[in-house]
């Protein structure tokens, strides 16, 4: 009698998610104004027209119809904007909104730090062997 064949196909229980940081390439291909640029353009997208920042009902209306996000529960949504909001107004003003989309880039962080390392070293290094 043979045995069942096991499934090597991944269940939803064991898999992992796939995360694909195109922020570095963008970048790249943008350069710095540009992709603040296309972040701004992102900025408007989720926007609510009447208060000027991502409120919690802008986000979960735009989420689904621009974004294609459907399945977000209000919990997600508001993890989102508490993420960024940095002055806890409740809402995503426009710097915000460019600051999250920064820090949930993995790559483009490690190379802000290395650049912050490097100007710290330069600054604080230089002072030690002037002394």
């Amino acid at each position: 009698m043979a045995s069942p064949k096991s499934s090597t196909r991944p269940t939803q229980q064991n898999q992992e998610p796939t995360f694909h940081d195109f922020f570095p390439a963008m970048a790249g291909k943008l350069g710095g104004e540009g992709l603040i640029d296309e972040l701004c353009k992102g900025f408007e997208l989720l926007v609510d027209r009447e208060r000027g920042v991502i409120t919690f009902e802008s986000l979960r209306r735009n989420a689904s119809a621009v974004l294609g996000l459907g399945d977000l529960t209000d919990d997600d949504v508001k993890c989102m904007i508490n993420e960024g909001d940095f002055d806890r107004d409740g809402a995503l003003n426009q710097m915000e909104f460019c600051v999250l989309m920064f820090r949930l880039s993995p790559e483009l962080m490690e190379a802000s730090r290395c650049v912050v390392t490097e100007a710290i070293e330069e600054e604080f290094g230089d002072r030690r062997h002037r002394r």
